[in-house]
């Protein structure tokens, strides 16, 4: 008899824990009876056909008091559809679902997923899913050796996010029309409507490669309206030259027309369009922040990737001052687009780097794990 598992996430809108947790759920189908609970199906950005999908109705409230009764609402309506399932092992995905998942304990273990350093920051909920959890899944081994260390759990485990480099490749071939003829300097970054993300550092940047690469142009994909950005890429005379492409079902296409990707986040997980990007042969310019980018881009003295000093989280809209690390940044992206060398250095070590993430190895783990 197959052992059932319950994958808990609140929505499966655009994101990267969202998109493992559907992953997942292929994944195991062949060796597992998977379940999907949501909290709230509104805006679905993944292909869940075939899936066993559950709809708990229970989106965000707003205020404390409504946020508690929402805790106890689904942790209730969790627990009884794990004892009505028999549930072995219920993976919960982002704080949320970990909460209710550790409050909804049944008869089967509690696996709770860290997918970004941010969680980190909430040191209750960390204290609370390292004391109650069967295992905690973290996207890095930087994140493992943390609650390892800081919350004395040897539960911790490290479990890299799952990449199909095949399939990827497949959707990539996709046509898609961008708004300009000339698509030969394509930056392009990945990422939802957020401040974490330091967009603002990166379009600035371009704006100073812009300069002295005339047919450069910066594409950013992801969910949000971004009119603050737009602002500011008109304020420094390059709004024309910026594409905010909002979600897309298959961003991929959008990444395989770029030439170079970059990440300004000031804090990731385990940043799944980096590596993404990389499977498309994509170089990359990354950030050195917390946590992700340096396990991803460093392995053994062997560089896949220029890594760069992490940057200010001090949000700066102002089109008049543009800081030494943007500066900084703007170099570096200059070199990649000019110089053919150095960029298709780095093209092949993203495509080599890229096959340590692979689906396979992500099965395994999690099959040694569940026996």
């Amino acid at each position: 008899m197959k052992k059932k598992i319950m994958l808990i996430v609140p929505m499966l809108h655009q994101g990267g824990f969202e998109r493992v947790c559907v992953t997942t759920a292929r994944l195991l189908e062949p060796y597992f009876d998977i379940y999907i609970v949501l909290f709230d199906s509104k805006d679905i950005a993944y292909d869940i056909k075939g899936l066993n999908v559950m709809d708990l109705h229970l989106g965000v409230r707003e205020g404390k008091l409504g946020k508690a009764l929402n805790v106890i609402k689904r942790s209730l309506a969790v627990r009884k559809l794990k004892k009505k399932w028999g549930i072995d092992i219920a993976y919960s995905f982002g704080p949320s679902a970990n909460m209710v998942n550790v409050f909804s304990r049944s008869d089967g273990e509690v696996w709770t997923g860290i997918r970004s350093y941010m969680d980190m920051g909430n040191k209750r909920l960390i204290k609370l899913f390292a004391r109650r959890a069967d295992k905690v899944l973290c996207c890095s081994k930087r994140i493992e050796e943390e609650v390892a260390s800081k919350y004395h759990c040897k539960k911790a485990v490290t479990l890299y996010n799952p990449l199909d480099v095949k399939e990827l490749q497949r959707n990539a071939e996709e046509e898609i029309r961008l708004p300009w003829e000339d698509e030969e300097n394509i930056i392009v970054s990945m990422g939802r409507e957020d401040d974490v993300k330091g967009f603002w550092h990166l379009i600035k940047s371009f704006s100073l490669v812009k300069k002295e690469v005339p047919d450069g142009k910066l594409m950013i994909i992801g969910e949000g309206e971004f009119e603050e950005y737009k602002a500011l890429a008109q304020d420094l005379g390059i709004g024309d030259d910026v594409y905010f492409t909002g979600v897309k079902r298959n961003p991929f296409p959008y990444l395989n027309a770029a030439q170079v990707y970059v990440l300004t986040s000031y804090h990731e997980g385990f940043p799944n369009a980096l590596i993404e990007a990389m499977a498309l042969g994509l170089p990359v310019i990354a950030t050195d922040c917390l946590t992700g980018p340096r396990e991803i881009l460093r392995k053994e003295n062997l560089s896949y990737g220029v890594l760069i000093p992490n940057m200010s989280q001090e949000k700066n809209l102002d089109p008049l001052q543009i800081s030494g690390e943007e500066r900084a940044l703007a170099e570096e992206i200059k070199k990649m687009l000019t110089d053919q060398e150095y960029h298709r250095k780095y093209e092949e070590a993203s495509a080599a780097r890229a096959k340590d993430f692979s689906n396979e190895y992500y099965v395994e783990c999690l099959m040694r794990w569940m026996g």
